[in-house]
């Protein structure tokens, strides 16, 4: 069996990164470490091997800002006339679940992935869809992960084209751009030119209770079908999201 790391690394970001997007990591090195061993328990560093005390890093990191696992809380407040699931209300076993790719590599930043186009990608991949299916999206715009047009890239898949995932058993769906949407400069000046509701985050406000991955990479890796995907998000109490360690296990 090989596992495939299906996420981005959480890196300090550039300075000139606007703060929504944000993650810091600060770095306490070894000296440093011995220097606080001995503040708090008095042990000074000539006792220690090497004069090395621990390492320990204090990182600021939304919960947005990686490969990350949306929670339908982070679309609306309420769901189909319920209260909408934060990330920790969300069963496990949804996040464990056999694998098909759709690959949309030939679209430009922008374009729409229809139902239509949906489901001839699945077709495409030799797959039947079932229920717990995790569908994932191939732009191969992770190419651009880190960058600061990052955001504006890719294609986006349409309020269509997520229900049918829906409608045939899918709860968890992912793609290998910044969002799953259109880039939202691109919706925002079609929502702001007509005046229209159901345009600006057209997918994410749905109402469906389903779960997004974003922010993928390495899908070009993977097969079309016939792999397992892990993505657990960390047990965020109360949040809309949580970053993911997203792995696909390939053979057997």
């Amino acid at each position: 069996m090989r596992i495939i790391d299906l996420s981005a690394p959480i890196v300090p970001s550039p300075p000139e990164t606007p703060e929504f997007q944000r993650n810091d990591v600060t770095f306490l090195d070894h000296a440093a470490g011995a220097a606080e061993i001995e503040a708090i328990y008095g042990v000074p560093s000539e006792l220690l091997r090497d004069g090395e005390g621990w390492t320990r890093e204090t990182i600021t990191l939304g919960t947005h800002n990686s490969t990350h696992v949306d929670a339908p809380y982070h679309y609306n407040s309420r769901i189909q006339g319920e209260p909408a699931q934060t990330i920790d209300q969300l069963p496990l076993e949804r996040f464990f679940g056999p694998g098909v790719v759709v690959d949309v590599t030939d679209l430009e930043d922008g374009q729409a992935v229809t139902a239509e186009r949906m489901a001839a990608g699945i077709d495409a991949a030799g797959h039947t869809l079932r229920d717990g299916d995790i569908v994932l999206m191939r732009t191969d715009r992770d190419r651009f992960y880190g960058q600061a047009d990052y955001i504006d890239r890719g294609p986006g898949v349409t309020a269509e084209a997520t229900r049918w995932l829906f409608d045939h058993g899918v709860r968890v769906m992912g793609i290998d751009a910044w969002g799953w949407d259109r880039p939202l400069r691109m919706q925002a000046a079609d929502a702001l030119r007509d005046h229209a509701t159901e345009v600006f985050w057209e997918a994410h406000q749905a109402d469906l209770p389903y779960s997004q991955i974003e922010r993928l990479v390495n899908l070009s890796s993977l097969p079309a079908t016939g792999f397992t995907v892990a993505c657990f998000p960390l047990r965020i109490q109360g949040a809309s999201a949580a970053p993911a360690r997203v792995v696909a296990l390939v053979g057997s």
